[in-house]
């Protein structure tokens, strides 16, 4: 049977969900300059067919636009939009993987989201869902995107004798979790995965594999997707030198529900903040801690002893760890407060204390 793109769900498929990004994109002259380009102007059954004949043979393959968005725009109510989506998608038992076309600027927010909210679903299933995107536009000579697409595709269909299923990351002939994935390099072609503990899609690593399957069975549960109107308001806050304490007090006076402060080496922040960071945790405001560094993790209690109601980011990145924080926050809502409840730390360490991939 020949590789196809219809509209039809009746049979085993792939689905292909198109978000928009740089592998959407349109340079007016690649060129020259292919650099200076639109985001999110093909739509993904144009980036299929880009692909031809080179799509695996027997692979049937359906394509559904979600969004066509440039991702430095994403939002929370587009991520609920995405994760019911994919989870909907694992149900059908015609949907045998999901591949999404994402922009890259906001590439680990989603991977984290997606991971922390349909990994295990995912893998009790036997499936897989993949992100993908590319640096380049659609239209630039030695554009990205098509061949990116294309392991993408191959991944999904992998015999599970190779890989289990779960939420991964495709980039450059690399894979990874789709946690790990995190844009380090504003224009190189590996830059979503190159500090990501990854493996050659071409000759899996067996002690990747090995961990990727430690990972996935040390998640216990899938956290809730929070409703569109019901993301928790979370905000990061980068130390710096001459922070002020003014700039905590501020939202102290809103209504954000928790800060992720993106502190220097270890994780310290500028003495400034002390009083009214703790201030904010006796306020019921979730702080986590995180490094503005780039890399490493942090870890509790250190360079100092931690403030009763903080909590460490481990190898979360800022914004991992506010999506993360969100997250927990909501489960922690939908728990109900009582005295036996999960708190939103209990749901937090469910996402940032894991065995790291390496």
């Amino acid at each position: 049977m020949s590789t196809k793109t219809t509209n039809t769900s009746s049979s085993p498929h792939i689905l292909i969900l198109g978000m928009g990004g740089t592998i959407a994109g349109v340079a007016p002259n690649p060129s020259a300059n292919p650099l200076q380009y639109e985001a999110g102007q093909l739509g993904v059954d144009t980036l299929l067919s880009q692909l031809k004949s080179a799509l695996p043979e027997g692979i049937r393959l359906i394509p559904q636009q979600l969004a066509n968005i440039n991702s430095r725009n994403l939002s929370e109510e587009l991520l609920t939009q995405l994760g019911n989506a994919v989870r909907e998608s694992l149900l059908n038992p015609q949907v045998s993987g999901i591949v999404i076309t994402h922009g890259t600027d906001t590439l680990e927010e989603t991977g984290l989201f997606l991971q922390s909210t349909c990994s295990k679903l995912a893998a009790s299933l036997g499936k897989r869902v993949v992100l993908t995107g590319a640096m380049l536009p659609a239209n630039a000579p030695g554009a990205d995107g098509p061949k990116n697409l294309m392991a993408s595709i191959g991944w999904a269909a992998t015999s599970l004798d190779n890989a289990p299923g779960g939420v991964y990351g495709v980039f450059s002939g690399q894979v990874c979790l789709a946690a790990d994935l995190a844009k380090r390099h504003s224009s190189a072609l590996n830059a979503p995965i190159q500090d990501s503990p990854s493996s050659p899609m071409h000759l899996i690593n067996p002690s990747w594999l090995s961990m990727v399957r430690e990972t996935l069975a040390n998640f216990k549960a899938d956290l809730p997707i929070p409703a569109e109107d019901a993301w928790p308001w979370v905000e990061i806050l980068t130390s710096h030198a001459g922070a002020r304490e003014a700039a905590i007090a501020h939202w102290l006076k809103t209504g954000v529900r928790g800060l992720v402060v993106a502190g220097s080496g270890l994780g310290g922040f500028h003495d400034a903040w002390k009083f009214a960071l703790e201030q904010a945790a006796k306020q019921g405001i979730g702080i986590v801690r995180s490094t503005r560094t780039g890399a490493g993790p942090v870890y509790p209690n250190i360079p100092e002893q931690d403030a009763p109601g903080f909590m460490a980011s481990g190898k979360l990145s800022s914004a991992k760890a506010r999506v993360a924080l969100q997250l927990a926050l909501n489960a922690a809502d939908l728990e109900g407060g009582s005295a036996k409840s999960l708190t939103w730390q209990d749901f937090f360490a469910r996402i940032a204390v894991l065995p790291e991939v390496r």
